[in-house]
């Protein structure tokens, strides 16, 4: 008997081992003990946190009728005095027994048949948390004490697993809160409200993207080199209807043409030489999202033909894979490149063009607005303040006339850099020019006196930039076209 004990007691503990399942691993504890030791009607009760009353867990012979009929309270019936106390409990011939309430009516009809009841409390960490119990048939006045330490071990290891799946849940919230939290975070983070600007032209450009965000529109974002596309296309996601949704990036020109393809779509086991393993594609990780294109001009022919099937038929197949798979991808495209002389030459399909420029979102040079120079600057001293532990409280009035009369090639990239370099290098108050590199020095204008309002900043360089436009050109005319003005400044 001692033998069948522990085989019993083994077959349990790979069954409790052989999955992740709680429900699944209980009811295989329940046929291991129908099996072996001809206990039928084994039932597993759990305490439910939400109403504190039991509940069946599993249960074996019963249908889910019966099931969602066995509820208790705690110290109600034989289960929920077992639960109560802690303590086990057999009764002998439960059809003689006023305790027991048969709420599952699983019993009609079995009256000719007698079964002793035995119960006994289930604990995870010095906690009751339910019960298992089991019928056995009636075998006149005999000891079930053998049997009772026997489900009192199993019992033992069920409260091992559910202990399990109480810390996996709690686990699994913690998770679900951070995951949450991240998202509201990123959201905030990528609102259009974040994106740093006082100019006109910049307030045109962003109440266009804010309309376009609601839509399901393909955005083609357009803009030198620094200027800030990737920002823009975040918050046209963060904005959208697919905000909860997945925001993919994908650098083609990082990606060497070989791995572009891969990455876009995906490839099946044995594709390709060093494929071991199945790889979801960007597009398959986007799934009900938005994908952002970064640097489209850089496809090559052969990535742009299937990208352009992906935006007509919304599906594709991943590399060395026959199945076709469904797509539903907003997607958002950016360049510095002239995608119009690019078809011209044959580099980029023109089907293509017209299906990515379907709304089309210019982003200006930082030289045309530089009304946003001091706003921009204060927030990267603001932000390398706190990463390098500094305290800089601004510019002086000659560094804003460095920073206001060059005219930043690269864009906010370049001038995020040069005021993180300058941060570093001040140990004082205030930027001053010696903290700026030298060739910014070269166009620096005289800005107003300190206190001067940002009109009166603008206003200064307007007058600067008329000033060098009129001594290049010698020509009020030639002038004014070359600074975008009327030939009335």
């Amino acid at each position: 008997m001692q033998d069948v004990k522990i085989k019993l007691l083994m077959e349990i503990g790979d069954a409790l081992s052989s999955s992740l399942d709680l429900e699944k691993s209980l009811n295989s504890i329940l046929k291991v003990l129908s099996d072996s030791l001809e206990m039928q009607r084994g039932t597993i009760t759990l305490v439910d946190p939400s109403t504190n009353d039991l509940k069946i867990e599993v249960a074996q012979g019963l249908t889910k009728a019966e099931k969602e009929r066995g509820r208790y309270k705690i110290g109600e019936g034989i289960t929920g005095k077992v639960v109560e106390t802690g303590q086990p409990m057999v009764i002998p011939d439960i059809g003689a027994s006023p305790q027991f309430l048969n709420r599952t009516q699983a019993r009609k009809g079995l009256e000719e048949r007698k079964f002793a009841f035995l119960c006994v409390p289930i604990k995870a960490s010095n906690k009751i948390v339910g019960a298992l119990s089991v019928d056995h048939l009636f075998k006149g006045n005999i000891s079930y004490e053998e049997d009772i330490k026997l489900l009192t071990i199993v019992a033992t290891m069920v409260g091992q697993a559910v202990k399990i799946r109480e810390l996996a849940d709690k686990d699994k919230q913690t998770i679900l809160s951070e995951n949450l939290k991240l998202k509201q975070q990123l959201k905030g983070k990528h609102k259009f409200g974040n994106i740093i600007y006082t100019s006109p032209i910049m307030e045109a450009t962003l109440e266009a993207a804010m309309q376009v965000a609601q839509s399901q529109a393909t955005v083609m974002i357009r803009g030198e080199s620094g200027t800030g596309k990737e920002l823009v296309a975040a918050a046209i996601h963060y904005s959208s209807p697919r905000s909860n949704k997945p925001f993919i990036k994908v650098a083609c020109a990082a990606l060497p043409e070989n791995l572009l393809e891969s990455e876009l779509f995906g490839y099946e086991r044995g594709a390709f030489t060093g494929a071991l393993e199945r790889k979801l594609g960007r597009f398959e990780m986007a799934s009900g999202g938005t994908i952002f294109l970064d640097e489209i001009g850089d496809l090559t022919l052969s990535t742009q033909v299937k990208l352009l099937r992906v935006l007509q038929e919304k599906e594709f197949e991943r590399l060395g894979g026959n199945q076709t798979i469904k797509t539903d991808v907003r997607i958002i495209c950016a360049t510095h490149r002239n995608l119009e002389e690019m078809v011209k030459e044959g580099k980029f399909r023109e089907d293509l063009f017209y299906r990515i420029n379907v709304f089309p979102i210019i982003l200006p040079p930082l030289r045309e607005r530089k009304e946003d120079l001091p706003l921009l600057v204060a927030h990267f001293i603001h932000k390398y303040n706190k990463e390098n532990k500094a305290n800089i409280e601004g510019v002086d009035r000659a560094a804003l006339g460095v920073i206001m009369g060059y005219n930043w090639p690269g864009n906010i990239r370049e001038l995020e850099n040069v005021i993180e370099r300058a941060v570093i290098l001040c140990q004082q108050d205030l930027i001053t020019p010696k903290h700026l590199p030298i060739n910014l020095a070269k166009e620096a204008i005289e800005v107003p006196q300190e206190g001067a309002t940002l009109p009166e900043i603008v206003e200064a360089i307007e007058k600067q930039k008329i000033k060098e436009a009129l001594e290049k050109h010698k020509s009020q005319r030639k002038a004014a076209t070359a600074l975008g003005l009327t030939d009335r400044v």
